[in-house]
């Protein structure tokens, strides 16, 4: 007896859930976490001031820079800031050479252009800081607005997500946010909008889960497939 045939199903394109979706730089496209550590533990050396362990430095990635150095460096006093955070960019220019973008990013985010998503970055950094780093890696023009804590408010203040949404015409219930931090998941809550947790970033995962994400990721590949399978 000759085997029955199965016929195909033809592959049916599942509808978009959401249709902008926003990223944080550090610790969730960009591998940078530990050297932002190391320039903040550096920069406090230089000044003499105490040095935050690992875990306090991390604790303020994603932040503004102002909010940052409070958190880091507690009882210093406002005037010291600039003179601070001028020795962590030396530190940190002198090494942003050894950043690359996590493995598997530059293919996760070509995908949800190609299914039409709109993708923007909600970003800690300055604005200067942050369009050299686009100019050190592939993703110059890929996407589609681009918020950083000086030109806006820093997180986890919804201006951020807000502004982002009202340039793209997107609603919030059409919008998420990916993060490592519990910074960015708040300013998505804040703002009305999704969250995504990525787990290889600066903050520990449960402190992530803390705060109802759909999801909590271990890694790029693990967000590309729920963004392909969810998003």
């Amino acid at each position: 007896m000759m085997a029955a045939m199965t016929l195909s199903q033809p592959e049916v394109l599942r509808p978009r859930r959401f249709d902008l979706i926003a990223f944080d730089w550090d610790g969730t496209l960009f591998d940078s976490t530990a050297l932002i550590v190391s320039c903040i533990q550096g920069a406090c050396a230089d000044l003499e001031l105490a040095v935050p362990d690992a875990q306090r430095a991390a604790y303020v990635i994603g932040l503004g820079m102002h909010d940052a150095l409070q958190h880091a460096v507690p009882g210093l006093d406002r005037s010291r800031y600039p003179e601070l955070g001028r020795r962590y960019r030396h530190h940190y220019v002198a090494r942003q050479h050894e950043l690359v973008l996590f493995a598997g990013t530059l293919e996760m985010l070509r995908a949800l252009k190609a299914r039409n998503h709109l993708i923007a970055v909600a970003t800690g950094k300055s604005r200067k800081g942050l369009d050299e780093a686009l100019q050190g890696t592939q993703l110059q023009g890929l996407f589609d607005a681009t918020r950083t804590a000086d030109e806006t408010a820093g997180k986890p203040h919804p201006r951020m997500l807000h502004e982002l949404m009202a340039e793209l015409g997107v609603p919030p219930e059409r919008t998420l946010m990916v993060g490592d931090t519990s910074h960015d998941l708040q300013l998505a809550i804040n703002a009305g909008v999704a969250r995504v947790g990525v787990s290889f970033g600066a903050h520990d995962p449960a402190a992530l889960a803390a705060l109802s994400p759909l999801t909590v990721a271990h890694s790029t590949a693990e967000l590309a497939q729920w963004l392909a399978q969810q998003g």
